[in-house]
């Protein structure tokens, strides 16, 4: 996006935020992000639908668009006055291989091995999870992540009947979708995928309700296996809210 707002010329070097960062094969349905940019002198500072027509043109061989751009004023910052973020992880359940998952949501869900969830299951751990917690389990063990206060308030954690991106009439028969919708002010590296993947071991009786509160206790990344993170494909920022 930084390349393509220096396509447009500006006088001074492009100042650009986004608010928040994902995972290489994790999706973003709506991110934002703000950048300064100035016109040269003379020239009329671009306007939001000014700027979308040309960022937008400049970017058509990536897999990204502009849908919006309006100005917003100096002290505004995308990733700091971000009052929430949602993300939504997308599980595909009925498939005994992956090649029975639908050939257009390839890479966009995960379909975990093993036989259908118990969903109440799933919603009860969710449940341990919500407000305030030290979320040290859940963030990624790399050495980098401990920089982080480990400190998260989990708005929403729900686990939900979801769709394919064709509709439901196109599955096959027995194959349904599950969301996990999570909702925080941030969240920790890897938080998401992690605690994803331990709803869905709760969801296969590998783990108690209880024993995931336990592992949220031991406020220890190493407590939870390394299989236990989701994979990245299942996984789409929903939304930013200011």
């Amino acid at each position: 996006l930084q390349k393509a707002a220096e396509q447009l010329k500006p006088s001074a070097p492009i100042k650009f935020h986004i608010s928040s960062r994902t995972d290489s094969g994790v999706h973003a349905l709506a991110n934002a992000a703000h950048l300064d940019i100035q016109r040269a002198p003379g020239r009329a500072p671009f306007t939001g639908p000014q700027l979308l027509h040309g960022l937008n043109h400049f970017l058509k061989p990536e897999p990204i668009r502009i849908l919006s751009a309006q100005r917003v004023s100096s002290t505004f910052h995308a990733r700091f006055c971000a009052l929430s973020r949602t993300y939504v992880y997308r599980l595909l359940l009925g498939c005994a291989h992956r090649s029975q998952i639908p050939v257009f949501e390839q890479d966009l869900c995960w379909a975990p091995p093993g036989g259908p969830l118990d969903i109440p299951a799933m919603r009860a751990a969710a449940q341990l999870l919500l407000g305030t917690h030290d979320f040290s389990t859940f963030r990624s063990p790399r050495p980098e992540a401990a920089a982080q206060s480990p400190v998260r308030t989990l708005q929403l954690l729900q686990l939900q009947p979801g769709h394919g991106l064709l509709g439901q009439h196109h599955l096959h028969r027995g194959l349904e979708f599950w969301e996990v919708k999570v909702k925080s002010k941030s969240f920790l590296y890897r938080q998401v995928r992690r605690m994803v993947g331990a709803l869905v071991a709760v969801g296969q009786g590998r783990l108690a309700p209880g024993q995931l509160q336990q592992l949220l206790e031991l406020r220890d990344p190493r407590a939870l296996p390394p299989h236990a993170t989701a994979p990245p494909e299942g996984l789409f920022l929903h939304s930013v809210e200011y």
